[in-house]
């Protein structure tokens, strides 16, 4: 069947943790393509909770947003639980959340991002997905080299170069403080995807899934957490459009 005329032919691949910023990549993409379908990583993490979580979401979105669930395709799940164990981060080993002495936040796995975009190229080249959608963002940087837009850049020229295709790393987060996150996921769906943002989707790095804050569930002390909510407070201080009042 063909696409609408208003959607490009590239069909996309999102990375979706069941987070914040990939739930967000998740509406932004199928407001753009005709054929969206996601993969996560089970790395070992501790917030392994997030895996339930993103299946949650696009339960949710499915159910929610009927113009987005005729565009939502299969959902792909990777194991990679020895590449997590290389690291020795504090994502996925009993280790403080600290500065280390590289000056590097010890929640950083090295290479996280080049391994999961390099998994879901090979995904996507055997899906006919050629458009690899990620939630990295510089602007509120927490310390990951590999979220910056050069490495994704040069990663983007060698899996082309290595695979003999033309993929596309898009990262619609890049330069978005996590204020205009949530601004954008209230332009992208209305106070319905906020609403689903805020309840269902996880991002706290210790898993915690108790206490609902008005940002969301978590410890609300992690970096993570910190973010998050210092975002959703600016977003309310603002009066942006669509902010909370």
């Amino acid at each position: 069947m063909p696409l609408p005329s208003s959607f490009p032919p590239e069909a996309a691949l999102v990375l979706f943790s069941g987070g914040q910023d990939s739930s967000v990549c998740l509406a932004w993409a199928l407001e753009r393509y005709g054929r969206v379908e996601t993969v996560g990583f089970d790395y070992g993490q501790h917030h392994g909770v997030e895996m339930q979580a993103r299946q949650v979401v696009r339960e949710n979105v499915l159910a929610g947003f009927p113009d987005w669930a005729a565009r939502l395709g299969p959902d792909h799940e990777l194991e990679m639980r020895g590449f997590g164990t290389i690291g020795g981060s504090a994502l996925t080993t009993n280790r403080e959340m600290e500065i280390n002495e590289r000056g590097l936040p010890s929640t950083f796995v090295p290479g996280r991002n080049l391994v999961f975009l390099t998994y879901a190229a090979a995904l996507a080249d055997r899906r006919g997905l050629n458009v690899l959608i990620g939630g990295m963002c510089e602007t509120d940087f927490s310390g990951y080299p590999d979220c910056r837009r050069d490495t994704l850049d040069a990663l983007q020229s060698a899996l082309n170069l290595g695979m003999d295709r033309d993929f596309r790393i898009e990262t619609p987060l890049m330069y978005l403080t996590k204020a205009q996150t949530w601004a954008l996921s209230k332009r992208l769906g209305g106070q319905d995807l906020v609403d689903l943002i805020m309840s269902e989707s996880h991002t706290c790095y210790l898993g915690e899934r108790g206490q609902l804050h008005a940002w969301g569930h978590g410890c609300g002390t992690c970096p993570a957490c910190d973010l998050r909510a210092k975002g959703w407070a600016e977003w309310h201080a603002a009066g942006e459009p669509g902010a909370p009042s």
